[in-house]
């Protein structure tokens, strides 16, 4: 529940060049969820010029990680906002304090969490491939980002197997291969499936 509201939430985890973009935009058109992402919401809460926004921007600056509950507060504004009640939460938690806090702030328990499996040769050979510009796209920062996903994002994936909540996908296969698996999984949720 999120104030008088009963919502869905799925966490989507993935490494960098895990396609999981391609995949959320399909699952956004075919199931109907909204797409957020926590990382577009931190940019358009900058964009925005608050003071929130400037804070956020400064600590950017500064390479500090956004405190948790700053995303959350952000989150959970956008799951209010929306006329909708199922949620992709993309890229978040990104660590188990993420988690944690999540949790503890929103009181919400997400319904899976997707997790795209790819191995960083795999990732590797896409990020190089779609190098369209992207600063952050060159080998060693790809390395950087591989093993920090690894490292933080792991434990949380950990954490939701445990309670049987990881629906893992073979995120390596060709792209339209990957989602009849993630149709598989989301067919519940479909819009006539009620």
């Amino acid at each position: 529940m999120l104030g008088d509201k009963k919502v869905t939430v799925v966490f989507v985890l993935g490494g960098p060049g895990s396609g999981k973009g391609t995949q959320c935009a399909n699952i956004v058109e075919h199931f109907g969820f909204t797409h957020l992402s926590a990382g577009d919401l931190l940019r358009a809460e900058i964009k925005s010029g608050s003071e929130n926004g400037t804070m956020i921007e400064n600590m950017i600056k500064e390479g500090k990680i956004v405190p948790s509950e700053v995303t959350i507060t952000l989150l959970q504004e956008a799951m209010i906002k929306s006329a909708n009640d199922k949620f992709l939460i993309d890229g978040f938690p990104r660590n188990e304090e993420n988690r944690a806090a999540f949790e503890n702030v929103t009181k919400i328990s997400p319904a899976f969490v997707l997790f795209f499996d790819c191995s960083e040769e795999e990732m590797e050979k896409r990020l190089l491939g779609r190098n369209q510009g992207r600063v952050d796209d060159n080998i060693e920062t790809i390395r950087k980002r591989f093993k920090v996903f690894v490292e933080s994002s792991l434990p949380v994936i950990e954490y939701y197997n445990a309670k049987a909540k990881v629906k893992k996908i073979d995120a390596a296969k060709p792209i339209p291969e990957v989602f009849e698996d993630v149709k598989a999984i989301f067919a519940p949720y479909a819009p006539n499936a009620a």
